[in-house]
């Protein structure tokens, strides 16, 4: 007779035994009104009298789907995105996202698609382009906004995709392709402009090198008329007559006549200091 009565009890314990993990959160309700939290670990509800409802409270992620939108400068861009949030786990939290909002998933997914549209409509097609980071701001602020109130955190949202058209696209391609083009022709321009200038200042070097050999070598012509004018001055001024007599011995031997020149004449000191020969001293 006991047996019979246990047997009822234990399957009653058993059907109401519920085991949360550390990632999630219960709400139990007894007969349709909300009885209290339950937290990870072991929990009991009375079976067919209370339901438990099981919330995620980790970090999670839902994509707003592709769509096309229209944009400032009436081109229908496809625009996806990637929104993160979670519920925080404390009560009011998990209560507010079962009760203040029907599938929150979902209508995050709608205002998300929503909201970009508002956004990328005030937007040309190359701005929404080149400022990602300011729609995934304001994505993130209205979201975080109008979900104030579902108990739960918007963490992040990341745009993954603004395509153009397909021919847009084309004439787009087409752009980047002539401006790199346009790049690589002044690059190669400069690069020679660059090579001619090399060249030119070598030539000028080589030619400051030969005009500053023509005036090195001019100085040394002027040096030398220097020295002969030296020279002359220092031996045949006041000696007009000596003068004379060299000419003539000059004229004697282009025509090899024998000259006997006076051991003591002043013509052979001078013949002997030009030759740089000293005549022999004949006193000692």
């Amino acid at each position: 007779m006991e047996f019979l009565i246990l047997v009822p009890i234990l399957l009653i314990f058993f059907a109401g035994i519920r085991i949360i993990r550390p990632t999630h959160r219960g709400l139990v309700e007894r007969l349709g009104k909300y009885n209290r939290f339950a937290t990870p670990g072991f929990n009991w509800i009375i079976p067919l009298i209370d339901r438990m409802v099981i919330v995620n409270v980790t970090e999670q992620m839902v994509d707003a789907q592709p769509q096309e939108i229209i944009t400032f400068d009436n081109l229908n861009a496809r625009v996806d995105a990637q929104v993160y949030f979670k519920v925080m786990n404390d009560e009011d939290s998990v209560k507010s996202s079962q009760y203040n909002v029907n599938d929150y998933q979902w209508q995050v997914v709608n205002l998300a698609r929503t909201t970009l549209r508002n956004i990328i409509g005030t937007l040309t097609l190359k701005s929404a382009n080149s400022e990602r980071d300011k729609i995934n701001g304001e994505l993130l602020t209205t979201l975080s906004k109008e979900t104030k109130n579902w108990g739960m955190e918007i963490v992040r949202t990341e745009l993954k995709e603004i395509d153009p058209p397909q021919d847009v696209q084309s004439t787009m391609n087409k752009v980047v392709k002539a401006e790199n083009e346009k790049i690589a022709a002044l690059d190669y321009a400069n690069a020679v402009e660059r090579q001619a200038d090399g060249e030119k200042r070598s030539e000028i070097k080589k030619a400051e090198g030969v005009k500053q050999g023509k005036i090195l070598e001019a100085e040394g012509e002027a040096e030398a008329i220097r020295l002969v004018n030296e020279a002359a001055n220092k031996y045949f001024i006041g000696n007009a007559q000596l003068l004379r007599k060299l000419e003539a011995l000059e004229t004697a031997l282009a025509d090899n006549a024998k000259i006997v020149i006076p051991s003591g004449s002043d013509l052979v000191n001078v013949i002997g200091e030009m030759a740089g020969v000293l005549p022999l001293d004949r006193s000692k």
